[in-house]
């Protein structure tokens, strides 16, 4: 996995992102996994290959890794409260007022 992100600003369609989104949603992955799949896949496809941000950082596999097209989507971590959801980030600390 890549240790280091930059930011990919597009525009898209409201109903279109939204539809995104809700597929997503369905099979418990965010759009930027999803994204980040399809920009792999794209790369493979057309035999472009790119060493991940951070791979000479004691990673010597991580092109190969790199490469591979995922065989089956990744889950997330869930909330035990609101099952399907992903945990907040204070889930430990709660606010006192």
């Amino acid at each position: 996995m890549e240790r280091k992100t930059a930011r990919l600003t597009l525009l898209i369609d409201p109903n279109k992102k939204a539809a995104f989104e809700r597929l997503c949603a369905q099979r418990d992955l965010t759009a930027s996994q999803v994204v980040r799949q399809m920009i792999r896949d794209y790369l493979a496809q057309h035999g472009v290959s790119y060493e991940p941000s951070g791979a000479g950082e004691g990673e010597a596999d991580a092109p190969a890794r790199a490469m591979q097209p995922a065989s089956a989507p990744r889950k997330t971590a869930t909330n035990p409260k609101t099952p399907g959801k992903a945990p907040s980030k204070s889930s430990g600390a709660r606010r006192r007022s």
